[in-house]
């Protein structure tokens, strides 16, 4: 039997209809702006979130760090959630590629408020970095796929408008957010400066992130792509997957993000288990109490035929996507009882 792969959104395979769009797409030379697919693709996300342009890149990595290097100058700092992924998961680019600091909020599972963000605002000296930029991350993976709302990013929004910082949102899994709060793209375009879309999680392309903001951003953003390898010649048999995944995968996460529900409420009842963080989206990280660990636990599942993945020594996580269907959640809430 097929394994039950819950390591994360981003094992997804293309669909018969996406593979279809991706042999059949018309291509040109993206570096020579001559693909017409990735134009397409650029234009749509741009007009989703009502943005000037947007740029189309290999990875969700690759545009958060053009956006740092653009909106930012060496000796600056980035402000964001100790869980971020541009702090987390980003092998430290943000001074690699851009030589600036990050200044780390403890947050929320993965949230900060205007408050802290305020609170965390150097003032001007000639022995600190200059605050200068502030992530957020919508939905927070490390903090269990928990979401803002529009109405929470707001008062953030207002503070760098009044501090002169700019804004940018990883929106690795942004529509797994919006199927929840029912707001449109086009709410959190007007609330940031830049946004990361990532089109290889749940939305299930087999590689693309888009960044988007406003024409003179994207046309500095361009030739930072390019400098970092991301200039990509025939990309429309890519960005074809991508287009397919916006008009026909976006409403089905809210089915995702429904099996982790239930897979946290079983998690829940269990006496192996400890800390269930609140399952928001499609990602559940919970503990296992001792004498478990999470690596005799996933040992324990993939016997069963399940694949997670560790996020600590007691701490494992698993995420739903469109390759995991309600058959496959219901051996998983199976087998779980069995465990321990």
């Amino acid at each position: 039997m097929k394994p039950i792969n819950l390591i994360s959104d981003t094992v997804t395979k293309p669909t018969p209809g996406m593979l279809d769009a991706m042999f059949n797409a018309e291509v040109g030379d993206d570096v020579f702006r001559e693909d017409p697919t990735v134009n397409a693709l650029e234009a749509k996300v741009a007009a989703l979130f009502g943005k000037e342009a947007a740029l189309f890149c290999p990875s969700g990595t690759m545009t958060n760090q053009i956006a740092l290097k653009t909106h930012t100058q060496p000796l600056d700092e980035v402000i964001c959630d100790e869980y971020s992924h541009i702090y987390q998961y980003e092998v430290g680019g943000y001074a690699f590629h851009s030589a600036i600091s990050v200044n780390l909020i403890q947050g929320q599972h993965g949230k900060v408020t205007a408050p802290q963000v305020e609170a965390a605002i150097k003032p001007v000296a000639d022995w600190l970095p200059a605050s200068r930029l502030v992530v957020l991350e919508n939905t927070a993976n490390k903090g269990g796929g928990s979401y803002y709302t529009t109405g929470e990013v707001q008062p953030i929004r207002d503070l760098c408008l009044e501090r002169g910082l700019k804004l940018h949102l990883d929106g690795a899994r942004i529509f797994n957010a919006l199927v929840e709060t029912g707001e449109s793209p086009l709410a959190v375009g007007a609330q940031f400066d830049s946004i990361s879309v990532c089109l290889s999680k749940g939305l299930g392309a087999p590689v693309g992130s888009v960044l988007t903001g406003e024409a003179e951003f994207i046309r500095k953003a361009r030739r930072i792509r390019k400098v970092m390898g991301g200039g990509m010649r025939q990309a429309g048999y890519l960005a074809a997957a991508g287009i397919f995944a916006l008009d026909h995968h976006i409403h089905r996460l809210k089915e995702d993000n429904l099996h982790a529900r239930h897979l946290g409420q079983l998690l829940n009842q269990l006496p192996y288990v400890g800390n269930v963080r609140p399952v928001q989206t499609n990602i559940v990280i919970f503990d296992v109490l001792p004498p478990l660990t999470a690596a005799s636990f996933l040992e324990q599942l993939a016997q069963n035929g399940i694949l997670a993945s560790p996020f600590g020594p007691q701490t494992v996580r698993f995420v739903t996507h469109l390759d995991v269907n309600a058959d496959m959640i219901d051996r998983v809430m199976a087998v779980l009882p069995k465990l321990g």
